[in-house]
């Protein structure tokens, strides 16, 4: 069964869509930063709900059909955007669930979970970053051309890094098309080298997030909220993670390579998982491999957290 609805939480509106048995245990899917809710492959997530989860996916504010702010008539910040995780939640009506972030998303749950223990069953953080380390300054200065400093996390692989530095020598994409050509082309470096790059299937998927988006160019109020606050990441909180944590990186990460180890070193009795070939992105031949493993670590706990 699927259904989608919106929400309203703290005014703004967040489209969401559940799939699954409602009386199977909830697992939340939360996507990265810019990016909407359907980036979770349908084939992904029909692959929990088949597995006995109650599985929901939204789109951030300013992503998709959810609300398109108005930043500068009503800033935000990335607090607010992790409070929108759950203000899901309780629209809902759940007191507590699985929480899987990609990216970004995974930064939130660790925040979610750190700070607010009893809303979290399980956490499982896929191509993510440790909560607090300054992750953004890490990529600004990857792109600008300053060197790592000590103590730094590991920066993007070179590839990523001459992309943007190619995007930023041209002309913004000024149509559909070209925003789709270069989001394709986005793709197949997040992507990595050793899957085979589906382009067709790009294409469509990219058009469809196009297409759905209530105000396309409107994500860049993510990037706007990180602008105006880059200290934003609290520091300090990922040893007070206690729920059961799952961390899944790629070996052919080329945003945050060796992130994943770093936050499973952090977090007590994380398990860390590498999945050979993937990237940053989540492909089908990657599906059976992750969707196996977030179902075994979400049957470790089955009752809401007290």
């Amino acid at each position: 069964m699927t259904t989608g609805r919106m929400v309203n939480t703290g005014g703004v509106e967040l489209w969401t869509e559940e799939f699954g048995d409602p009386s199977h245990p909830p697992v939340l899917l939360v996507m990265g930063s810019m990016s909407q809710g359907v980036v979770w492959p349908d084939a992904l997530v029909g692959r929990l709900a088949a597995g006995g989860r109650r599985v929901i996916r939204y789109d951030h504010r300013d992503t998709g059909r959810s609300s398109a702010v108005d930043f500068e008539a009503d800033p935000y910040t990335w607090a607010d955007v992790k409070n929108d995780v759950l203000g899901v939640l309780d629209a809902y009506g759940i007191a507590a669930a699985h929480i899987v972030g990609h990216s970004a998303g995974g930064l939130l749950g660790q925040w979610i979970a750190a700070e607010h223990p009893d809303r979290v069953l399980t956490l499982t953080t896929i191509g993510s970053s440790p909560l607090g380390r300054r992750e953004g300054k890490v990529l600004m200065r990857a792109l600008t051309g300053e060197p790592n400093r000590p103590g730094d996390l590991p920066p993007p692989l070179p590839a990523f890094v001459e992309f943007f530095a190619r995007a930023a020598a041209e002309p913004p994409p000024a149509d559909r098309r070209a925003l789709v050509d270069f989001q394709v082309a986005l793709a197949r470096v997040l992507h990595g080298p050793d899957i085979p790059f589906d382009e067709d299937e790009q294409r469509r998927q990219e058009e469809r997030i196009f297409d759905r988006a209530r105000r396309p160019g409107s994500e860049a109020g993510h990037r706007l909220a990180a602008a105006a606050d880059p200290d934003f990441e609290p520091t300090g909180l990922l040893s007070r993670i206690t729920v059961p944590t799952l961390v899944v990186e790629g070996t052919r990460e080329p945003v945050k390579p060796g992130h994943g180890a770093l936050i499973a070193a952090e977090i007590p009795g994380a398990e860390l998982l590498m999945i050979e070939g993937m990237g940053h992105t989540l492909p089908p031949q990657v599906h059976p491999e992750l969707a196996g493993a977030i179902l075994t670590h979400t049957a470790r706990v089955t009752a809401p957290a007290t």
